[in-house]
């Protein structure tokens, strides 16, 4: 599968030209409106390219009608802004977004995570079915090679992790049917309680065998160095995302302020973190 089997697809369009200028892309968590708001403002303010994306428990809640308000949101916005479903790993959250995009609200993209498997084998056996009823209703398809411990947000929490092998990259992309890959290379989900320590040999590895045609995703970036991130763009990832102070500053403010004065002080702290990555992914102008 190739980026000409989804021609417009904002998603692609939008890691492609990231890959191809040397910047990254903020492809930021968002469980509900105001956060969908903060990063398409932050997005316009910085003249720069973003992901709006979700993860399945709040599409589970939200269902079609808050997957349409963000895709309306993102798709009229000055700046190219894609949505994307991030970490569906259970068939209901795979059905519920699938079945969507079949009655015409559809994802620009999602990420099929069967990296719970026991073998590739046994990974590629799960994607590759979603995968295919994806490219029918034209959404590109997100997979992980390897698998990232930790847990988060409704994802079921995984222990033993497995560090991506590039030699079975390509074969790997090629059995599942996918377009874009998110490796394990020493990242986890949630909080690290001891420094990172990424192996960059791994994305020069698949920087090298992928260039310009599979997009290269990092997961499991909570409170990484900026000097950190920096090196992975370098190294060839194009997408990333990192945490935010909206939750905090909405709490702290419903304690102190009518709804809406808090709502629009949560809406800039988050939208401030987000101005703040543009900047650090290079990503700023680029619109």
């Amino acid at each position: 599968m190739s980026a000409s089997d989804f021609p417009g697809n904002r998603t692609l369009d939008i890691l492609y030209k990231a890959e191809r200028e040397g910047y990254g892309i903020l492809a930021q968590i968002c469980y509900d409106a105001g956060m969908a708001i903060a990063l398409v403002r932050a997005a316009e303010r910085a003249r720069s390219p973003a992901i709006l994306q979700m993860f399945p428990i709040t599409l589970a809640y939200g269902g079609g009608p808050f997957l349409k308000f963000c895709l309306d949101l993102a798709h009229q916005a000055s700046v190219p802004i894609a949505v994307h479903l991030d970490h569906a790993t259970d068939p209901e959250h795979l059905e519920l977004a699938l079945g969507l995009a079949e009655q015409g609200i559809a994802f620009d993209s999602i990420m099929v995570d069967a990296s719970h498997a026991e073998t590739d084998e046994e990974n590629i056996e799960v994607a590759r079915p979603y995968v295919e009823r994806a490219r029918k209703a034209g959404i590109p398809v997100e997979v992980e090679l390897g698998r990232l411990e930790g847990g988060e947000a409704g994802l079921r929490v995984i222990s033993d992790a497995k560090l991506t092998n590039p030699v079975k990259a390509e074969a790997f992309m090629k059995g599942t049917g996918a377009i874009i890959l998110a490796p394990s290379i020493g990242n986890l989900h949630g909080s690290y309680l001891n420094p990172p320590n990424f192996r960059q040999s791994i994305l020069q590895d698949l920087n090298k065998v992928f260039k310009s045609k599979v997009p290269i995703c990092l997961h499991g970036t909570d409170e990484l160095p900026d000097a950190l991130f920096v090196e992975c763009i370098k190294n060839g990832v194009s997408k990333s995302w990192a945490r935010d102070p909206y939750a905090k500053a909405l709490g702290e403010g419903l304690l102190a302020k009518p709804f809406p004065e808090a709502q629009e002080a949560a809406t800039e702290a988050f939208a401030a973190a987000c101005e703040r990555f543009f900047t650090l992914f290079g990503s700023v102008g680029k619109a």
